[in-house]
């Protein structure tokens, strides 16, 4: 088993109590171009990776979150995601260009986001692993009711006789004001059994509780359940269906990634 040293985790602390000093909590936000649960995996030093990020909402909320914001029902959004691994416990990410196609505006250009993702190394090789992801995004009026965001998704799981993986991020979603309290809580779980070391099944659980000072009801909860699968090789594949469970949920919407390394 590899062991990070201390760098890593003091820079992970310095980043954390800095964004807590700045943090608000984040507009309410219909559909979204990013629905992966984090494992701590991150491109090797030198490396150049790209995933594309594709979700369609075949049955969706069908109200905008705010004036003029982009309706999930029946819309088509992602990303591409450019990744560069810096160290190997660190990665660089852009994403650029975020998109959407939908019936209300045809194809629109949803803003970027720039990612630091910090991982104890190898993570894969690793019994327990961890790692911290900060992401800042600027974002179109039709996307955010706010141009600037970010996200602080903290990265825990286990992995189990080479075959279980147990993974949970405590995400919060933050857009710069109203301190700690104020941060949304959307955490995201995952449960994976490898059949064998090309395919995996796994269902997933994507939650949205809202501000830390007040969670809302639970009718007006985002809760999403999802079964996936993922095929690794040269190009790794990851696809998947989720079902809303409240009122508040999208009821239906569809995942598709596909991710390689470039060099």
């Amino acid at each position: 088993m590899t062991h990070s040293s201390g760098r890593p985790g003091l820079l992970l602390l310095l980043a954390a109590a800095a964004l807590a000093a700045l943090v608000r909590p984040a507009a309410a936000q219909g559909p979204t171009d990013e629905i992966q649960v984090y494992d701590a995996s991150i491109a090797a030093p030198g490396k150049i990776n790209l995933t594309l990020h594709t979700n369609f909402t075949p049955d969706g909320i069908n109200v905008a979150a705010f004036p003029g914001a982009i309706i999930s029902n029946h819309s088509f959004d992602g990303g591409f995601e450019w990744a560069y691994g810096a160290k190997p416990w660190l990665e660089l990410g852009l994403y650029l260009p975020l998109y959407s196609i939908t019936p209300q505006y045809g194809g629109t250009i949803n803003g970027g986001k720039i990612r630091l993702l910090f991982v104890s190394p190898h993570a894969d090789q690793r019994h327990f692993f961890y790692g911290m992801n900060f992401e800042f995004s600027y974002n179109s009026a039709k996307w955010d009711a706010r141009h600037y965001t970010s996200e602080i998704r903290p990265i825990f799981g286990w992995h189990v006789h080479h075959t279980w993986d147990f993974i949970f991020n405590p995400i919060l979603d933050n857009s710069w004001i109203g301190g700690f309290s104020a941060l949304q809580f959307n955490p995201a779980a995952r449960i994976a059994y490898h059949l064998n070391p090309r395919w995996a099944i796994a269902t997933e659980q994507y939650s949205g509780f809202g501000p830390l000072r007040g969670f809302v009801p639970g009718s007006q909860e985002v809760q999403q359940t999802w079964a996936v699968f993922d095929h690794y090789g040269t190009t790794d594949i990851e696809a998947g269906i989720g079902f809303g469970e409240t009122a508040a949920s999208d009821k239906i919407t569809l995942k598709l990634m596909f991710s390689r390394d470039l060099n």
